[in-house]
């Protein structure tokens, strides 16, 4: 199980507490930036060194703390000497230093010291073994993802979590991410830290009915992270770019950790194929642009690909009987949408069918919203208010959801009186100023002339 927090064990590892974390890896590097190379082995690397040292340790706050003291060291040394050929194995050689001189200050050293190698004073001072903790690391990666993404943890806490030791990003950029100030997301990673040690949560791999119903979390937690990034809940901006690429980053390091997972890919796909669209997502003035309206010419076709490859990976998969779900659903319509090269040439009874699929599969308000918008560009506007009816109006809360949905059919079926309206009501709900605004603007496009 693993030991929290590390105060407990007899106070911080090395010097580090004179350090803050946020101050320490900055959100972006400028040309010239003699610390650049640092950073961008840090945002890398830290995941790999975290679950490394946690796994040696067994007190994730420990082995950030361990980590961050080996990135304070790269940052007076490597402008100097150069960033070292093997990276990883340079940190983790700091850090089990640091790690052998914090326990020899506790009453654990003797216990401690044995388990991370048995290592004596000569032993201390070359660290042996860096290598062979290095082989290893790839699985304990996939340990930290499963560990960060607990289910003791609400899905907020597990999205932060995620993003902190997975993603290795400050605890200043996951608040601005999030728009909460930076000491309330602080304590909400703390006491996420502190949930996990009261349920005696072990830093190991989940087996069998576990392990799949852990990796759903898993997806689930990144696709909270991309959604919140793709169409911001609240704030001045439609969308947060740093969350978007951070979710794509994190599906694609769940990729390469569990390769033969049809459902970790069909994520992959989902994300790389909607991430695409980001640049055509504003005007030039920073207004939403629908995606009807949308000039693909700025999709980025890079994702797309990346995307389809993971999606064909996925496909053999599901074709020698590996069970699919709902990102493999979700992956086909998106494919659909990159396909059409006009708006006015998507598929939409293609992908009318593939979310009558997912509503029996993975059955939901969301999903029936996006059937209704499916069937009403499909079969017409009757139609997909036809499916929207069965979807109460609370069921989402006061997500504006709903009721813009709504207003876009009625708009198409000629209703603008009961169009302005729902998107007025559309308009209420929405605490996002981008969104918002062009709820606005249609509920003015479908006012009666005066």
């Amino acid at each position: 199980m693993l030991n929290l927090p590390a105060a407990a064990m007899g106070g911080r590892a090395g010097g580090l507490s004179r350090y803050h974390y946020a101050g320490v890896v900055p959100a972006r590097t400028h040309p010239g930036d003699p610390n650049g190379a640092v950073y961008a082995v840090w945002r890398t690397e830290s995941a790999r060194l975290v679950a490394a040292l946690t796994r040696m340790t067994r007190d994730v706050s420990l082995a950030e703390d361990l980590a961050q003291d080996a990135l304070v060291a790269a940052l007076e040394q490597w402008p100097e000497t150069g960033v070292p050929d093997n990276p990883i194995a340079w940190l983790m050689t700091v850090a089990k230093r640091r790690a052998i001189d914090h326990f020899r200050r506790t009453e654990t050293m003797r216990r401690k010291v044995a388990e991370l190698g048995d290592a004596s004073d000569r032993q201390a001072a070359a660290v042996p073994d860096v290598e062979s903790q290095v082989d290893y690391i790839e699985d304990d990666v996939l340990r930290l993802v499963f560990l960060s993404c607990n289910p003791v943890l609400t899905p907020e806490s597990r999205a932060a979590l995620t993003l902190r030791l997975v993603g290795g990003l400050t605890t200043a950029e996951i608040a601005r991410g999030f728009l909460v100030t930076e000491s309330t997301m602080g304590q909400r990673i703390s006491r996420a830290k502190k949930t996990l040690s009261e349920a005696h949560a072990e830093f190991e791999l989940p087996v069998g009915a576990e392990r799949t119903e852990r990796l759903d979390d898993v997806m689930a937690v990144i696709y909270l992270i991309f959604n919140e990034g793709y169409t911001a809940t609240t704030g001045e901006d439609w969308m947060r770019l740093d969350l978007v690429d951070e979710a794509i980053r994190l599906a694609r390091m769940l990729v390469d950790l569990a390769p033969d997972e049809p459902e970790v890919l069909a994520l992959e796909a989902l994300l790389e194929i909607q991430g695409s669209r980001m640049a055509a997502r504003l005007d030039e003035h920073g207004i939403p642009v629908l995606l009807e309206e949308q000039d693909r010419s700025l999709w980025d076709q890079v994702r797309v690909r990346r995307g389809l490859a993971a999606l064909g990976r996925a496909e053999e998969l599901a074709a020698t009987g590996a069970s699919v779900g709902r990102y493999f659903l979700q992956a086909l319509i998106a494919v659909q949408h990159a396909g059409a090269e006009r708006a006015e040439e998507t598929d939409w009874h293609r992908i009318a069918a593939l979310y009558d699929v997912l509503s029996r599969t993975a059955p939901g308000p969301v999903v029936e919203v996006n059937r209704a918008v499916a069937h009403g560009r499909a079969f017409g506007a009757d139609a997909g208010l036809a499916v929207l009816e069965e979807v109460r109006d609370d069921a989402l809360g006061e997500s504006p959801l709903v009721p813009s949905v709504r207003g876009d059919l009625l708009e198409r079926a000629g209703r603008h009186d009961q169009a302005m309206a729902a998107f007025t009501e559309a308009a209420a709900r929405s605490a996002n100023a981008g969104e918002r605004a062009v709820l606005v603007r249609r509920a003015d496009q479908n006012r009666p002339p005066s």
